[in-house]
């Protein structure tokens, strides 16, 4: 088994049950980092108490367009505050602050109005707001069209820390626009991006042939965060189909080829701390 370091898990899903358990409005989970900042604060603390070694900050979906169109903060802020957050829950600690991304709303030309040039500025002022903070990386994830991606990242490398790229797929081994595995790694590859893989949409099971397949075509290194399978509706309300113990045994086979490994929606601190203890089991 390779060396392979212990990312977190879900951010967003995390937030919102922690707001739910006490009674804090569901609203874009970027927001608590001025409203409610003691929630990401204890989240972050719990993953670094979990063993995980690289924490997202909450800013995945704070994009200027996204938080314009859904409050009166002020964007930049919105993404210092989240990374600022991290940082001092790691603090003490030899966990690591990754600054987080995500897709826009908006398609790019030709599937949509969104110029290329258009998504450099929205991405170059949000990762630089960012990067005002001192995070040790960024984190690409949940793009499902390559060319985004692609944007994304000439704007993170220009920020000088290692940059993590990972797509999202559907069970065909595709993303929604399409874009194939080989295609992932042509495209960003020459960007220079330090690791690639694959986050959320699918639960271990159906991930684990994709992220193998990126082993076999390229030698850079790899991120698995699958979620902890598609929600289950009960009667209580949604619930993950893989508990911490299923979760873990399903992605283990990974550890043979991925370099960094946590969880996407659905993995709480739970699931991290069950998968810390496997990986030390094995170790």
């Amino acid at each position: 088994m390779k060396k392979t370091v212990l990312m977190d898990g879900a951010v967003g899903t995390s937030l919102w049950a922690k707001a739910d358990e006490r009674g804090i409005k569901k609203d874009p989970v970027w927001t608590y980092n001025i409203t409610h900042p003691e929630l990401v604060t204890e989240l972050a603390k719990e993953y670094v108490d979990a063993g995980a070694k690289l924490i997202l900050a909450n800013t995945f979906g704070a994009n200027g367009p996204a938080v314009k169109r859904s409050s009166s903060f002020d964007a930049a802020e919105v993404v210092r505050a989240g990374v600022r957050l991290v940082r001092q829950a790691v603090e003490g600690s030899d966990a690591e602050t990754v600054l987080s991304a995500g897709p826009l709303t908006m398609l790019l030309e030709p599937y949509g109005d969104l110029t290329e040039e258009e998504a450099h500025e929205i991405y170059r002022a949000m990762l630089r707001a960012g990067m005002e903070e001192g995070p040790d990386l960024i984190l690409l994830q949940t793009f499902m069209d390559v060319e985004m991606m692609r944007v994304a990242a000439e704007e993170a490398k220009a920020c000088g820390v290692p940059v993590f790229c990972a797509m999202t797929f559907e069970k065909v081994g595709k993303t929604m626009m399409g874009n194939s595995v080989q295609q992932i790694i042509d495209t960003l590859s020459p960007v220079g991006v330090d690791a690639l893989g694959m986050n959320c949409s699918l639960g271990p099971d159906l991930a684990l042939p994709i992220i193998r397949e990126f082993s076999e075509k390229t030698t850079l290194p790899l991120v698995f965060k699958p979620n902890a399978g598609k929600p289950i509706l009960s009667s209580s309300g949604e619930t993950a189909a893989y508990d911490a113990e299923t979760f873990v045994k399903d992605v283990m086979p990974a550890l043979d080829y991925v370099d960094y490994i946590g969880g996407c929606c659905g993995c709480d601190p739970s699931y991290i701390r069950a998968l810390k203890a496997a990986m030390d089991d094995m170790a």
